[in-house]
């Protein structure tokens, strides 16, 4: 078994396909952190101020539910954690997943697929739910990323 998970939520696929091809660069399982109650189109409308997410947004202590738990998390060293970036930050599901095991001695690396944002206050959001953890800067991948170019972002990392 790999000592590192690749952890992702994506709302369009955007997402998914970056983290499979960071999974397979560094050669890390991979696991999709799936919503309970999916989110529909008008879900993501963000310019719609009644819209589930920018309702969850708006709210920093929004736990959404999760489909299932990763049941062997204790495996695992490092997680590197994926998502797109919501209004400046990981949508608040990210939260949701890290509050669910305990990261104590794990380092934890995220990664965003972004439409022209940068992580923004990402990690500061992140890091109450990183409890135990070392929390690692972020950076924002292209969609188009490839294996080689993973692979070297993480070794620069040291990994």
């Amino acid at each position: 078994m790999s000592r590192k998970l690749v952890a992702y939520f994506s709302a369009s696929g955007v997402t998914a396909k970056v983290a499979q091809t960071l999974a397979d660069a560094v050669g890390a399982d991979l696991f999709e952190i799936a919503p309970k109650i999916p989110y529909t189109k008008a879900d993501l409308n963000w310019m719609d101020k009644n819209a589930r997410s920018t309702i969850e947004m708006s709210n920093h202590a929004s736990r959404p539910e999760i489909e299932s738990k990763r049941d062997n998390m204790s495996e695992y060293d490092t997680i590197f954690v994926g998502f797109p970036i919501w209004w400046y930050v990981a949508p608040t599901i990210i939260n949701t997943f890290l509050e669910s095991y305990d990261l104590t001695g794990k380092t934890i690396v995220p990664f965003a697929t972004s439409g022209g944002s940068g992580m923004g206050k990402t990690n500061e959001r992140l890091a109450p739910s990183c409890k135990g953890a070392k929390l690692l800067d972020g950076k924002v991948l292209k969609s188009h990323s490839n294996n080689p170019e993973l692979a070297a972002w993480v070794e620069s990392m040291g990994f």
